[in-house]
């Protein structure tokens, strides 16, 4: 027996090896070794306003439960962009009166299913005038519009259809702005294969995959948000996730100097900024009129990545969802007025009836 216990430990030493070398991406994470130096950044620099929120419990919510984190991490003004139109609406926007009357913005959503009928054009431009009146501050998107919404016909409404002409043109008018989603991430339409950036996303969330077919090619989709830009330029359009071009800065520069009423919010797409912060730096630098803090998702706990990468030299510090990203990032460093711009004027020159007492003066 005493001859075997070499042999068993070796068995065990390779059976271990062996499990370890055919270990998952998924549960791959392995902890660094590199010591670089680190800051500690638990509230942004200066007050800021997050263009990019979704509280869909506003209406009853205790919104004290949000104002006090919001504090904590120097949060001056969220802006709600699931307001939803109607009764629903006017709850929330009573809520807020009520309670942080300047804490709070809230944005109309407009159901663009059954487009085309007879008279919804027109119906849908008169609710919004509504919703307006009542107290929304701007229109947003979601990204049904182009992926999921049908028209009367039942066929998918395209971003750029004659029916919702009114609608963007009406919002240019009330002298509002429509933060818009449209699409996704380009890899969802991809293989889903080893080449592919969002792997680890796709397997784990299926239902986010795309095709040509399922429901259009993604440049298409894309494409018809741009030409509608275009079509409405006395319209102020703050494109969601920066139009998913964070990834290519330079085509976004572009599109950028083709539609001087297009906008950019960074929600959800932090992590393509802090992997190139030289180029990022340079393109915050470049179009910093035109760039807008937003975070997407509430958690408070995540907040502080956006504010190191903005913020701070820091090298090599990680993301909090592999899935989005399984690189470490680096800070951008920007300089303090490119920093006010993010973080709170640009938002203060689109979206009107801020307050601006909450901010330095200057």
């Amino acid at each position: 027996m005493k001859r075997l216990l070499p042999f068993l430990a070796l068995s065990i030493f390779a059976y271990t090896s062996l499990i370890s070398q055919e270990m998952g991406f998924e549960e791959y994470s392995p902890i660094s070794t590199l010591v670089v130096p680190e800051t500690k950044v638990k509230k942004a620099k200066f007050p800021f306003i997050d263009v990019h929120s979704h509280q869909f419990r506003m209406g009853s919510q205790n919104l004290s439960n949000l104002v006090n984190p919001m504090d904590q991490m120097n949060m001056a003004i969220m802006v709600n962009l699931s307001g939803g139109s109607g009764n629903g609406l006017q709850r929330m926007l009573d809520n807020v009166s009520e309670n942080y009357p300047n804490r709070f913005v809230v944005f109309a959503n407009v159901n663009f299913d059954g487009a085309g009928a007879k008279g919804w054009t027109e119906n849908a431009v008169a609710q919004l005038e509504k919703d307006v009146k009542a107290g929304a501050k701007g229109l947003k998107v979601y990204k049904s519009l182009g992926l999921r919404n049908k028209d009367v016909n039942g066929n998918r409404l395209a971003i750029d259809s004659p029916h919702l002409d009114l609608i963007w043109s009406k919002c240019g008018e009330l002298g509002i702005p429509v933060l818009i989603h449209a699409a996704d991430p380009k890899p969802f339409w991809a293989p889903m294969g080893s080449r592919n950036e969002r792997w680890l996303e796709l397997k784990t969330r299926p239902g986010r995959k795309r095709s040509d077919t399922d429901p259009a090619p993604w440049q298409q989709i894309i494409d018809e948000q741009h030409r509608m830009f275009k079509k409405h330029p006395n319209t102020k359009f703050i494109n969601a996730h920066m139009g998913w071009y964070a990834n290519n800065l330079g085509k976004l520069g572009k599109l950028l100097d083709e539609m001087p009423n297009m906008y950019v919010g960074i929600g959800a797409v932090i992590q393509e900024l802090g992997r190139q912060p030289r180029n990022a730096k340079k393109f915050f630098t470049k179009y910093q009129d035109r760039i807008l803090f937003g975070k997407d998702a509430w958690n408070p706990d995540e907040f502080p990545t956006y504010f190191r990468v903005l913020e701070t030299n820091d090298e090599y510090f990680p993301y909090y969802k592999k899935y989005h990203a399984f690189w470490s990032m680096y800070g951008l460093d920007l300089p303090d007025e490119i920093l006010k711009k993010v973080y709170y004027k640009n938002a203060l020159k689109l979206i009107p009836g801020l307050d601006k007492s909450l901010f330095p003066s200057e």
